[in-house]
């Protein structure tokens, strides 16, 4: 991918930050605190998969930077970043919208900084409910960097908990339960799965959504946490899109894989897998009640109501489905 023809010499890298800290020098390279690859760099761009995706596009013909999350990127790293994409000939990236937490950090605005010749190549964010159908993302509006504490992720049974407290109503003292049996579960799994595919085509990313249709908890480990399996596919999607040879790469250990959403018989019922109902978090290696994640969330409700709402009306359609509203 290397071209030959005359070029300007490449701009000098941003001075390293000064005392820098543990984070800096993790992303070394990125802050000029280690010396990077010369030629063929890919830069790839987005949420927490972006660095599982780096790491699996390692290989013959693409040396990658690692960089920030694109939501941790501050105003003092756009220096830093400015110079690696006038250096790549790859961007690799999630849909990312113009102006994004008020900085130049849209795709069409980092993919104007590549050189001549420079490609982007777009990736979905994957998010799949069809293994954790109750399980939802919520941003409350108030401040949509909030999120709920011991796991992030919300629970529409919990969040339906938290709306009949708040109207005084009340509550069993196990919960609130959900219509959960196969057709429910494949019923969330389908909408989900068609939510992929029309970001996909939106977005004109490479295509993951046929990884999905048969779902397995190798695969996901919450309902936004892919695991290597699908890295590995994806890898070999954005490599062949790009004309290079086909690699496997050996991470060393599982990819996002700090946190483990609790296992549903009716799912495991609905897709066949080979697997126990769980009925607890893992989170650091950690057991995690959900009872315990259940009572911090409620109480994380109380001062975040409109949390609530927006749950409530994002999440209508799953609601419904399930048969809490």
């Amino acid at each position: 991918m290397t071209d030959s023809s005359p070029s300007a010499a490449p701009p000098a890298p941003p001075a390293p930050p000064v005392d820098a800290d543990p984070r800096a020098h993790h992303y070394g390279v990125f802050y000029s605190l280690a010396e990077g690859p010369a030629d063929d760099v890919a830069i790839v761009v987005g949420n927490c998969q972006a660095e599982s995706l780096r790491q699996m596009l390692e290989g013959p013909g693409l040396a990658t930077i690692r960089i920030p999350a694109v939501h941790e990127l501050t105003a003092s790293d756009l220096p830093y970043l400015r110079y690696w994409l006038s250096r790549a000939a790859v961007l690799v990236s999630q849909p990312v919208r113009t102006d994004y937490h008020g900085m130049p950090l849209g795709t069409a605005q980092l993919a104007a900084l590549l050189p001549a010749g420079g490609r982007v190549l777009r990736v979905p964010v994957i998010r799949v409910a069809g293994l954790y159908p109750t399980h939802a993302i919520v941003r409350p509006p108030s401040d949509t960097s909030l999120v709920p504490p011991v796991v992030e992720y919300h629970d529409l049974r919990v969040l339906i908990e938290a709306a009949i407290r708040r109207e005084g109503g009340a509550v069993p003292a196990a919960g609130v339960a959900a219509r959960l049996d196969t057709r429910t579960v494949h019923t969330i799994a389908d909408e989900s799965l068609d939510q992929l595919r029309r970001r996909e085509a939106a977005n004109e990313t490479v295509v993951l959504s046929d990884l999905f249709e048969r779902p397995s908890f190798d695969q996901m480990r919450t309902l936004n946490h892919p695991g290597n399996p699908v890295w590995s596919a994806a890898a070999t999607r954005v490599r062949a899109a790009l004309g290079l040879p086909e690699h496997v790469v050996d991470p060393g250990r599982p990819l996002l894989d700090r946190v483990h959403a609790p296992r549903e018989a009716a799912v495991i019922e609905a897709f066949g897998l080979d697997a126990s109902p769980t009925d607890h978090w893992v989170v650091d290696g950690a057991s995690v009640s959900t009872d315990e994640v259940r009572a911090a969330h409620l109480a994380w409700y109380a001062e975040h109501p409109d949390a609530v709402d927006a749950g409530l009306a994002r999440h209508a359609g799953a609601l419904a489905t399930l048969g809490l509203r």
